[in-house]
């Protein structure tokens, strides 16, 4: 539960608690891993020094556990967090096989991609997915999260801090597919899934697909047509809404609302 009264870096009036309690945060972390996927070095870093391809479930538990932990746990909890990535980070040095270039996970452009496509990923995914998010709003999400830029080494100063200044960082950021870049896809595609799990990720990956920007999805080669989106918003929407009766609130955010009660 960690230390009574502490909101941590948000609290229950952040847009913070609102977004990331939402089930849509799981299809914006798919669709987040694909567009990162499309910096060479961000994706050489993941593919040299993540064992994704053989436990693909446990980097997206880890990944979960760190959104989660930052967004709701106590201030002690979400920097010790950061502390831990941190550490990995310092690790995650190596040459880019496909540019030639060196990289190093903590570098701040880096660090700063990563952080931009997150955050762009939670809002597209709440808006289509998750509920009315008004401009004000969204600003104020983007004003949020960067208190979580620090956690990992970033100056909150180097990322956006409302949506317009995140679109025009991300429209002007170069893209290229890489081999690591598909080998990731084919992953997030096809993961290891019992036979009866496979229709509801497959519901849950179009959806993913749906939210990518036309450029991404052309660069993967992933066939889409338009008209499609007025079948899945809809079909999507009332899956999750559903989702939020059946679970009012995730453990998680139970969780900090009894330390805050306490």
């Amino acid at each position: 539960v960690g230390r009574v009264g502490d909101p941590g870096l948000f609290g229950p009036g952040s847009v913070a608690w609102r977004v990331l309690a939402d089930p849509s945060m799981l299809l914006a972390g798919m669709r987040g891993l694909l567009i990162q996927a499309l910096h060479p070095l961000a994706m050489a870093g993941v593919d040299q020094h993540s064992d994704y391809k053989v436990d693909p479930w446990g980097r997206l538990q880890r990944t979960v556990e760190y959104v989660v932990t930052t967004t709701f746990g106590d201030t002690a909890a979400a920097e010790a967090m950061g502390a831990r990535v941190r550490a990995v980070h310092e690790r995650v040095v190596g040459v880019d096989p496909h540019t030639g270039q060196s990289y190093r996970a903590g570098d701040p452009e880096l660090l700063a991609w990563v952080h931009n496509v997150e955050v762009h990923s939670f809002v597209a995914a709440y808006r289509r997915y998750g509920g009315w998010l008004s401009d004000g709003d969204a600003d104020r999400f983007v004003r949020e999260m960067t208190r979580v830029a620090p956690l990992v080494g970033l100056d909150a100063a180097a990322v956006p801090s409302d949506l317009a200044g995140l679109r025009a960082v991300l429209k002007a950021a170069p893209l290229e597919m890489t081999p690591a870049a598909r080998a990731g896809a084919r992953t997030i595609l096809s993961p290891p899934l019992p036979l009866a799990a496979r229709p509801l990720y497959g519901v849950a990956l179009t959806g993913a697909v749906s939210l990518l920007p036309r450029k991404v999805r052309a660069a993967y080669g992933f066939p889409w047509f338009p008209p499609a989106d007025l079948a899945v918003r809809p079909a999507l929407f009332g899956l999750l809404r559903a989702l939020n009766v059946a679970l009012p609130d995730p453990p998680p955010l139970r969780e900090a609302k009894a330390r805050l009660a306490s």
